[in-house]
């Protein structure tokens, strides 16, 4: 068997994993990394982490925040989106067009006070919908995240303060916001309750 072959073989096996319900973030990123061919030394210098950093957050012991991971896919050559879970409901013909909502695929990084559920019904179009809930105290990190589009909110519950650059806002329930496509934000709940947002942006796969 060819090292290409190889590859693409492991990578297969690690989209398979993907697909599980069950299966942890951490354990993907290594699995995904593996099929690339990539050390942990690697990843860990393109993100600019340590490598036993890196190693805890494969191996689950330290939490992974969304712009960490976003770094991460970035640099695995996937989406954000490749982390979704599959949900393990059966396959209709509404399918689609609908998402119920016992049947979406998340993101659960619990340990860092961050889910994000996908509403979109695919991830082969130019939109995708994620409901995100921050925990109280909880948000996407120091270092933000990158916009690869442009994308917009509507904060469902809770309170959001939202950084664009050099400008903080504060949004409550019921606000809704819209950013350009080039640029950096942050995201932080400052309450007592949850957060949740719908989000709405343009699609990785674009």
């Amino acid at each position: 068997m060819s090292p290409k072959t190889a590859s693409r073989k492991n990578l297969a096996i690690a989209v398979g994993h993907a697909a599980s319900p069950n299966h942890p973030v951490g354990r993907q990123i290594r699995e995904l990394r593996r099929s690339r061919g990539l050390t942990l030394t690697d990843v860990a210098n393109a993100i600019g982490r340590s490598v036993g950093h890196l190693s805890e957050l494969e191996r689950g012991v330290t939490p992974i925040t969304l712009d960490t991971l976003d770094k991460i896919a970035r640099t695995l050559d996937v989406s954000i989106s490749w982390f979704f879970s599959a949900a393990s409901a059966e396959e209709l013909p509404e399918s689609k067009f609908v998402v119920r909502r016992g049947a979406r695929r998340e993101i659960n990084l619990s340990r860092s006070g961050v889910r994000e559920e996908l509403l979109s019904p695919h991830l082969t179009g130019g939109l995708e919908m994620v409901l995100t809930t921050f925990a109280p105290g909880a948000g996407t990190g120091e270092g933000g995240r990158m916009r690869r589009g442009e994308e917009g909110g509507y904060v469902v519950s809770g309170q959001l303060e939202l950084r664009i650059d050099d400008q903080t806002i504060l949004l409550e329930a019921g606000d809704s916001f819209q950013m350009t496509e080039i640029g950096r934000h942050w995201c932080h709940n400052p309450g007592a309750v949850d957060a949740v947002i719908v989000w709405s942006f343009k699609s990785a796969n674009y």
